[in-house]
């Protein structure tokens, strides 16, 4: 359910904005992004696994929170985020 270490390096080199950074609001939706991907999965097949489903809607709130933020500062790195995860909004 969670992502191995060698997937979340790709994804932070990925959708870093300069080298060592990990905390920026795209990196921290794209491993989240990872993350819900991985345990809609789990839930597909373990449909009253629901201490799991609570873990889901939670990070689903907070990757929420996380875009709400991105989008009220910075418009233009919210749209090409959602558009390179495929995040539907």
């Amino acid at each position: 359910m969670s992502i191995s270490t060698e997937r979340k390096a790709e994804v932070i080199e990925e959708y870093a904005t300069k080298k060592g950074d990990t905390g920026s609001p795209e990196v921290q939706v794209a491993i989240l992004t990872e993350r819900i991907n991985n345990l809609s999965e789990h839930m597909k097949t373990n449909k009253k696994d629901f201490g799991s489903r609570r873990g889901l809607l939670a990070m689903v709130a907070q990757r929420r929170k996380l875009l709400d933020y991105l989008k009220e500062n910075d418009e233009g790195r919210y749209s090409d985020l959602i558009k390179r995860l495929g995040i539907r909004r």
